[in-house]
């Protein structure tokens, strides 16, 4: 599963990066997502799928 961040959306609220700082980061001028690990596996998917879920531009996805 492949994780996808869609910078133009990203709104910098950091949601993801408190759901995993080791699979987010935010960039340090802009405060956008920056994915740490494209293809996460086992608990960092599942932390993949809640940050999708409270993401509040919507810039995050997962694909096949």
């Amino acid at each position: 599963m492949r994780l996808i961040a869609d910078t133009s959306r990203c709104v910098g609220a950091g949601q993801c990066v408190l759901t995993d700082p080791d699979l987010f980061d935010q960039d340090e001028e802009d405060g956008t997502v920056l994915v740490l690990d494209g293809e996460p596996a086992g608990e960092r998917l599942e932390h993949a799928h809640e940050a999708v879920r409270l993401c509040p531009g919507q810039a995050l996805s997962l694909a096949e």
